[in-house]
């Protein structure tokens, strides 16, 4: 009785033991979830067989569902892009820790705007100029490359408020605005290097008919992000893993296949700083350009704004 007590405890010890090192990563919707998974679940599999966790994933239909699941401790770790990553920051209790490489060996990508290579828009200012004719398609509220680069390249510096410039507009995924401009039910839409790149690779036929108007400046890459309060012995061994991925030839196909990475390097939330000043700049062209503010007050939100850039500078 006493024995067959004390195997039940160490069972149950070993079941929970077990169950701690369950693992869910999330991964943000730049693409349908089918897809995503596709180009994801290699990766986990690896992971499950170098650190012995039990690697979930989550897949959510936007942005805001990877960081809400973080933050919900329903995922523990995720692939965000430096916008959404502030959010998993600021409110959902997470850290950065890896930063995405890709295969040349850079760390960083552009937001582009693109329309289908027969349409009559040529340049930039042909958006601008026929904006009431087009519909638009924009990223995910939470995208960098989708929505903040836009926004304020864009949009901000050019005195353009895009919920009113276009006839239409809608927010989609990366993916799916490439699609929906493939099939010509928007007429302009953003995108980013990564996804075009990776047309391009899989896809060439499609990727010759569409025509990029405009390429932003270097955005950093992507980020991973894991909760602070994650066992320290579990974030070394996904850290470890992470950082050290894509020497093998093998593992190396597993990145190409995601979005033509080349493997990882540490980060830390430092990396987020040119998107948070980005966001700020955002916010004070639009202070600048409010017509109906109290000049007293605009000043002292000015001033705050210019504040919290120099802190981030500093």
């Amino acid at each position: 009785m006493t024995k067959n007590f004390i195997l039940a405890g160490l069972l149950a010890a070993a079941a929970l033991s077990a169950h701690a090192q369950d693992i869910n990563f999330g991964i943000i919707a730049t693409d349908s979830a089918s897809t995503q998974r596709e180009r994801w679940e290699p990766f986990f599999r690896d992971m499950e067989k170098k650190t012995g966790l039990t690697v979930k994933s989550f897949y959510a239909p936007d942005y805001a569902g990877v960081i809400e699941a973080m933050r919900f401790n329903k995922i523990q770790v995720a692939w965000y892009g430096n916008k959404s990553a502030i959010e998993a920051v600021d409110r959902a209790n997470g850290e950065v820790f890896a930063q995405v490489m890709y295969a040349d060996g850079s760390y960083g990508y552009n937001g582009l705007l693109i329309t289908h290579k027969d349409s009559p828009y040529k340049t930039l200012d042909d958006v601008f100029k026929n904006s009431k004719t087009i519909n638009f398609g924009i990223g995910d509220p939470n995208s960098t490359s989708g929505f903040l680069v836009p926004s304020y390249y864009l949009f901000a510096q050019n005195r353009i408020d895009a919920r009113s410039a276009f006839k239409t507009v809608r927010n989609a995924s990366h993916g799916a605005n490439i699609q929906a401009v493939l099939a010509r039910q928007v007429d302009v839409a953003t995108n980013n290097t990564e996804d075009m790149t990776k047309l391009e690779t899989t896809k060439p036929e499609l990727a010759s008919q569409i025509r990029v108007l405009w390429k932003s400046p270097l955005i950093p890459s992507d980020p991973f992000v894991m909760r602070k309060d994650l066992d320290p012995a579990v974030k070394a061994k996904i850290k470890s893993f992470v950082v050290n991925y894509g020497k093998t030839d093998e593992e190396k196909a597993v990145l190409k296949n995601i979005y033509n990475y080349g493997g990882f390097r540490e980060s830390s939330n430092a990396q987020l700083i040119p998107i948070r000043t980005l966001e700020l700049a955002k916010e004070r062209m639009k202070l600048e350009a409010d017509e109906n503010m109290a000049a007293d007050s605009k000043s002292k939100a000015l001033a705050e704004i210019d504040a919290k850039i120099a802190a981030l500078k500093s």
